[in-house]
């Protein structure tokens, strides 16, 4: 396979992949905070790290994956005000914060799986990993990292001299505040909550003793705490959204170096960009949802979905319109029925004459998963008239182990969904004439159904029939 160039959000450019130990590579992705449906903008940020996972393993590296469940210490501002949304969310259902947590971490699980993503390693839940959390933020405590104000335990950004390098803020032109918002009492508009304090007289859900008063950790704490404990003190790739370059990763960053005297702490770091949802980013607050359940409503597949992503880069915003869907929803049938048509070749298939499309498809994965360049390649052998169809079809078998669309099961929607009970019928009875051996008449039903351009596909579970 080619050298693998990815785009290192820290350095702000295309550099050359290599694991830190060979031949394995430890990565994790910020996962959901679970207070409520994820919507299809949610998913997006883990069909691109399925993408670089199943490249770095069709690479021949070992990847070891790990996705955090957020279900506790994500306030309803980044700048360390507001609620607790997790709290929010319970008060507002009167619901327990753990029985939402539990419903929307299924669903953001079933979803992704729908849409090809392969299982993480590990997902850990925030709640679950107090205790670590606690003893980072004591470490970093004990360096000298931290105060304590009223309303919590802070970072002090001024003690960590790296602290803008990969966001690239202008610090010294941040008014107070202007950033990230105000919380009386913080030294610097960018410090941020390690550990918040439950306010005097308020009963939470969710809260526990610590050495700094009866509270709850920090949003950034957790995906240091729970990295460092499945992928080491140091590991390869942290993925996210762009929106967390500037807050998130940044905070991320500055209290795992702070705490374990480490640089870089993450080698590469990686970033999707946003789905735009008719002309403006699709949120929960704004109430502009989608989910995948109104697509599949809509009669969309799934794996329809994962294929109008593959065709965008991860680093462009990506534009979902209804008419943009039914098109991605259109050429995955096409390419499926393509695929049920190839998957059945017989035939002996000349290797060399895989080598070319083979190298074209790594190359363009490798060129920071470039997937529409992959994409192209995937149709220019799917229609091929210079390979054989078991020459297209290993190919298309090989390709779809990174692109994920379930070539090899998948069915076009016309033979799963069409009827007609006329033609229905006239199968039916071709199959009657077939088992009693009356070859004439199945024949002739057929040749008829042919002349109405419908393709039989004659199977171990009967014939299927689709439109031309």
């Amino acid at each position: 396979m080619s050298e693998l160039l990815v785009y290192n959000t820290r350095a702000r450019r295309k550099e050359r992949f290599e694991p830190l130990e060979p031949g394995h590579v430890r990565m994790y992705s910020c996962g959901p905070t679970v207070y409520s449906a994820q919507h299809i903008g949610n998913l997006r940020p883990y069909l691109f790290a399925d993408l670089l996972r199943r490249t770095l393993e069709h690479a021949g590296l070992r990847v070891t994956h790990v996705i955090n469940i957020t279900d506790v210490g994500h306030l309803t501002d980044d700048a360390d005000a507001g609620e607790d949304k997790m709290e929010v969310a319970a008060k507002r259902t009167g619901r327990r914060a753990e029985e939402l947590a539990a419903e929307y971490e299924q669903q953001w699980k079933r979803d992704c799986a729908r849409v090809g993503c392969l299982p993480p390693h590990a997902t850990p839940r925030a709640s679950e990993h107090v205790p670590a959390q606690i003893e980072m933020a004591r470490r970093l405590e004990e360096r000298g990292f931290t105060y304590r104000i009223e309303d919590g335990l802070y970072f002090d950004v001024s003690k960590f001299p790296r602290y803008a390098e990969l966001s690239r803020l202008d610090l010294a032109g941040q008014q107070g505040g202007a950033r990230i918002g105000g919380v009386e009492g913080k030294r610097n508009p960018q410090d941020f909550a390690l550990w918040k304090f439950a306010a005097p007289g308020v009963k939470r859900q969710q809260e526990w003793d610590s050495p700094w008063g009866r509270g709850f950790p920090g949003w950034h704490l957790e995906c240091s705490a729970m990295s460092i404990q499945y992928l080491g003190q140091t590991f390869d790739i942290h993925t996210g959204g762009v929106d967390h370059i500037p807050v998130h990763h940044t905070n991320e960053i500055a209290q795992s170096e702070g705490a374990l005297d480490v640089h870089p702490w993450v080698n590469v770091w990686m970033h999707e960009e946003f789905l735009d949802f008719r002309g403006e980013k699709m949120s929960k607050s704004k109430g502009n949802v989608y989910v995948l359940d109104d697509l599949v409503a809509q009669g969309v597949e799934p794996l329809a979905y994962r294929y109008f992503f593959l065709q965008a880069h991860y680093r462009q915003q990506q534009t979902f319109t209804d008419e943009a869907l039914a098109a991605a929803a259109t050429g995955y049938d096409r390419l499926v029925g393509l695929a049920c048509e190839l998957r059945r070749a017989q035939g002996d298939v000349d290797a060399s004459r895989l080598e070319e499309p083979r190298s074209r498809f790594a190359e363009a994965l490798c060129d920071d998963l470039n997937a529409p360049r992959a994409m192209a390649v995937v149709w220019q052998v799917a229609r091929s008239d210079a390979l054989s169809p078991a020459e297209r079809w290993t190919l298309l078998a090989e390709f779809d182990a990174v692109l994920g669309l379930d070539l090899a099961n998948a069915e076009p929607r016309a033979a799963q969904q069409e009827s007609d009970p006329r033609i229905d019928a006239m199968v039916a009875g071709r199959d009657a004439a077939r088992a009693a051996k009356e070859w004439a008449e199945a024949d002739r039903l057929r040749d008829a159904l042919a002349a109405e351009g419908i393709l039989l596909e004659d199977g171990p579970e009967g014939t299927r029939w689709r439109r031309e």
